[in-house]
């Protein structure tokens, strides 16, 4: 699965994400610094703090790939690879460590038991935990401790965290498969708007082209044997194709002149496809070309700022006509900061377009809703 890197939601959800999981393994990684405080031997709490450090870096790095579905496949694996390794290597290493008073790698046992539904699925990840936890109840038995603390601790508490771990990745599963649905449904409304031009542009030449091949096919045959037939064949062939070149001409002008009602659609339809809930109030009446071009300039600047500047859950587009002039305001809420920057390039470049037309933008924020207004004279 892939996930746009720099959508600012995704991005919010996934270090939310990201920390939560921290916060579930990271108390099973940080218990068994307390056994490195109370070992004796400073050989031993070398060694320990070694592996418990690349350990600790092994599980940065996994936690960092659960919610990063873009990363490759084959830096996934090392990844995993990696601590599997630290894992190994902290057995004989950390195990030893304060051995007989208190469980140094029972917590650590416990911190890959909650790290398994990240690495397996669910059948590989019970028998991967089962095997940490038979590793957990030799090395506290042979550390002299009692085989029930491996239980409770690797057993018991891992399985807590395992289970909170699933639940989250679960979440962020269904966050990035919602998101991808989004996309790909903006995505088909392009594609459906590609289609219905693509249709109406067959429709219109493919009778013409076909008339107009059988009269130059009957023009080449007719010209060696009656000339004048033959000229008022290709004439006619000409005056098709001057025909088909004029439809496809206003096809494409229509195609191009902008349909104020269908520009605040396809807005909102982009911002209901984002997450955003979305009201419009179309236009109403006939609006000159130059007005319509405007207002839809507004629309577009409108709906960027709202998916990119803010955290909206809901956004309404108003417009309104009187005095000889039409208004659109732009509402929504999840306003970042105290207000507009009245240097915004957006803004400016608005502004900038409208006065040759008499037009005038303002922006505003309130109580974290922030508003876009923008009039245009109906008569220049």
């Amino acid at each position: 699965m892939t996930v746009d890197p720099v959508d600012q939601r995704m991005r919010r959800a996934r270090r939310v994400t990201l920390l939560s999981l921290a916060t579930n393994v990271w108390t099973t990684v940080l218990l068994p610094a307390v056994g490195l405080a109370r070992e004796p031997d400073p050989v031993r709490v070398v060694l320990g703090a070694v592996a418990l450090a690349g350990f600790t870096v092994a599980q940065v790095a996994v936690l960092h790939a659960a919610v990063t579905p873009w990363l490759a496949t084959a830096a996934r694996r090392r990844r995993h690879l990696a601590l599997a390794v630290a894992a190994l290597l902290s057995l004989p290493l950390l195990g030893p460590v304060a051995a007989g008073a208190w469980p140094t790698w029972a917590w650590l046992g416990a911190s890959l038991v909650g790290m398994t539904p990240l690495l397996f699925r669910p059948a590989a990840a019970a028998a991967t935990g089962a095997g940490v936890l038979g590793a957990a109840v030799v090395v506290t038995v042979a550390s002299g401790g009692p085989p029930a603390t491996a239980l409770l601790v690797t057993g018991g508490v891992g399985a807590g965290v395992a289970l909170l771990t699933w639940v989250q990745v679960w979440f962020w599963d269904l966050l990035v498969d919602a998101r991808q649905g989004q996309a790909a449904r903006a995505r088909l409304v392009v594609a459906e708007e590609r289609l219905r031009f693509a249709r109406d542009v067959h429709d219109l030449l493919g009778h013409d082209l076909t008339v107009i091949a059988l009269k130059a096919e009957l023009a080449e045959r007719l010209a060696p044997v009656d000339g004048a037939r033959a000229g008022r064949e290709a004439a006619e062939a000409r005056r098709l194709a001057a025909s088909a070149l004029t439809r496809v001409r206003a096809a494409v002008h229509g195609y191009r002149a902008v349909d104020l009602a269908e520009q605040a659609a396809a807005v909102g339809e982009v911002l209901r496809s984002s997450g955003v809930r979305c009201t419009v109030e179309p236009p109403t009446g006939e609006l000159p070309a130059h007005v319509a071009a405007d207002l839809a300039a507004v629309l577009r600047e409108a709906g960027t700022n709202v998916l990119r500047h803010s955290r909206a859950g809901w956004c309404r587009i108003e417009f309104t006509r009187d005095d000889g002039a039409v208004t659109v305001t732009v509402r929504n809420d999840g306003v970042r900061g105290v207000g507009p920057d009245g240097f915004s390039g957006g803004l400016r470049g608005l502004a900038d377009r409208l006065a040759p037309s008499g037009g005038r933008v303002r922006a505003s924020a309130e109580e974290g809703v922030f508003s876009l207004v923008a009039t245009v004279p109906v008569t220049p």
